[in-house]
């Protein structure tokens, strides 16, 4: 990465720290692009150079390399693993960085969960996602990419981890849906 994608990337990293920071002090609806700029030392207009979907899109600054993130997790992953294992082994790997590398990721999912605003960006975020992913599936498989079962594995496994984050252990219960994606519902009764 050469010295000015370096500066743009350090300036919106300073950004998406200054607003989650705002944010969780003083709420969303309480802060306002200009304040987020300041903290920043960037000018609104810099700061909509980098966001220019506007004050949700700080939050989840992240977007575009997530989504590469698990295309690549289906695209490349090694010959022995299947779809839902990669993209378990990925979101799996993914939550464990964010959980142990930075001490503010329960405050950001408690603001999501507490910003109607945020919450339904997030989703129309994760749709976005769950296109590209099946798509990604669907050429793996050699399928049509609109077809069904590409796009519903792309949507349970996209929801995977929130279904995982309430849990007691979560990263159990991922591993649980996964297996479920991977190996589907038994088909007798047990017991």
């Amino acid at each position: 990465m050469g010295r000015r994608e370096r500066k743009k990337a350090a300036t919106r990293q300073s950004l998406a720290d200054a607003a989650l920071r705002l944010f969780t002090e003083r709420g969303y609806d309480d802060v306002g692009v200009r304040e987020i700029a300041d903290a920043a030392d960037v000018s609104v207009t810099t700061l909509f150079k980098h966001f220019p979907d506007g004050k949700e899109a700080l939050v989840f600054d992240q977007d575009v390399d997530r989504e590469a993130a698990l295309v690549a997790a289906v695209r490349e992953r090694p010959a022995d693993l299947t779809v839902p294992q990669a993209l378990h082994r990925m979101l799996l790997g993914t939550h464990s960085r964010q959980v142990h590398a930075d001490p503010r990721f329960d405050d950001f999912l408690r603001l999501i969960d507490t910003t109607p605003a945020l919450r339904e960006y997030a989703r129309r975020m994760w749709l976005r996602h769950e296109h590209a992913l099946a798509a990604a599936i669907a050429d793996d498989a050699g399928l049509a990419a609109d077809d069904p079962g590409c796009r519903a594995l792309a949507h349970f496994a996209l929801e995977a981890p929130v279904l995982a984050r309430g849990a007691q252990d979560p990263d159990a219960a991922l591993a649980r849906v996964f297996d479920l994606l991977d190996h589907g519902w038994p088909g007798t009764r047990t017991g």
